[in-house]
């Protein structure tokens, strides 16, 4: 990529400290997920590809911890009965910030954190049978925030 085109994303000024290190991890590949089924789900009497959780974390804990987020993000991967396909995770410097996704079958858990402002963004979208609400008390136990919002979309509804 031409520095043009990070120039245009806005990160000219990104270097990577070559002391940092990405984590990823690869699942195991998942079994035909979609057997004749598209995954629509119905959420209270309507019909949508499945429920998408905007998070955010205020005054929450071990936001720069790279292994702790990777575990928490499998945590809730299992809690919600989800699908890992691929978990990569990546730290920033000098704050100590971690952006990541967990791709899942069902979709995505996504991180973003800011731990010099305790803050954190996620979203959790999954469809199927899933039940990504079953996220939020891992999250609520694993970063012990002060605040957390919680917002629910309904996706494709009516596509």
């Amino acid at each position: 990529m031409s520095q043009d085109a990070l120039f245009q994303l806005g990160m000219d000024s990104v270097v990577l400290n070559t002391a940092q290190k990405e984590e990823s991890i690869t699942a195991q590949p998942a079994s035909a997920v979609c057997d004749d089924k598209d995954h629509f789900i119905e959420k209270d009497g309507v019909l949508c590809a499945g429920s998408h959780f905007i998070v955010d974390l205020f005054e929450a804990e071990r936001l720069d911890d790279l292994p702790y987020i990777q575990k928490t993000l499998i945590d809730c991967v299992n809690a919600a009965g989800a699908t890992l396909l691929h978990i990569h995770l990546h730290p920033f410097e000098p704050n100590g910030g971690i952006s990541g996704v967990a791709v899942l079958a069902e979709s995505h858990i996504s991180i973003h954190s800011w731990p010099e402002r305790q803050y954190a963004a996620l979203d959790i979208f999954m469809c199927g049978d899933a039940q990504p609400e079953r996220c939020i008390d891992v999250l609520k136990e694993a970063f012990a925030p002060g605040r957390m919002d919680v917002n629910e979309l309904l996706r494709g509804r009516n596509a």
